[in-house]
């Protein structure tokens, strides 16, 4: 099967496909960037893998398949710009996004530990919100209501890029390499995918539910 996945990602548009949907996604969490880089991974694998047959005939490997480097490079690239975008946004209408966060207890408790932890250095809670559903969405937005520094938001939001792009396109890639470039290896490198935005989300909530509880 492996034309059945090179066929979604044979064409170069994959690239401008991916990058909108990353781009966007910090705006509309529920676009599916995280699986189409998966699948498009997972199609480069293709580029990579020969498989002989009992004949001693390599099987055909489809012509077109997406660039591991170039995929991952727009999809890093597009998620610091939608960062950034959704930052500045949020710096500039503040006001009006900050009376809607107040209206929120867990938008209020996120900003507050986003604050906390960017003026602290230690802002890998941004790392880890960018595989939480909708963490990144929170983390982009808070920060630029809170009207922190770019300099502060910046470095992490590009980091939290890199490994949340170097975990998908990895899933991608090594899931067509060792299950095959099929939707069964997509499938397994989603269902990855998710768990690690589970325990994602499981490690933010976790220290503010421990107050509540006290």
């Amino acid at each position: 099967m492996l034309e059945s996945v090179g066929s979604l990602t044979g064409s170069p548009w994959i690239y401008a496909v991916v990058a909108l949907s990353v781009l966007l996604d910090v705006f509309l969490p529920v676009l599916p960037s995280g699986v189409l880089v998966i699948t498009a991974a997972t199609a480069a694998a293709a580029g990579t893998t020969t498989v002989a047959g009992a004949t001693g005939k390599v099987a055909q490997v489809p012509d077109e398949v997406p660039s591991l480097l170039l995929l991952m490079l727009c999809a890093f690239s597009a998620s610091v710009l939608g960062d950034l975008v959704a930052f500045r946004l949020a710096r500039r209408g503040g006001d009006r996004l900050g009376r809607a966060i107040a209206r929120s207890r867990r938008l209020t408790t996120a900003q507050e530990r986003l604050g906390g932890a960017l003026s602290g250095g230690g802002g890998i809670l941004v790392v880890i919100a960018r595989f939480a559903p909708a963490g990144r969405s929170v983390v982009s937005l808070g920060a630029g209501a809170a009207h922190r520094k770019v300099k502060e938001f910046l470095p992490w939001s590009a980091l939290a890029a890199v490994a949340w792009t170097g975990y998908s396109a990895g899933l991608g890639y090594y899931g067509g390499r060792w299950l095959g470039t099929t939707w069964i290896g997509v499938g397994v490198s989603v269902l990855a995918l998710f768990a690690a935005g589970a325990l994602a989300a499981y490690v933010i909530r976790r220290p503010s539910a421990a107050p509540a509880t006290a």
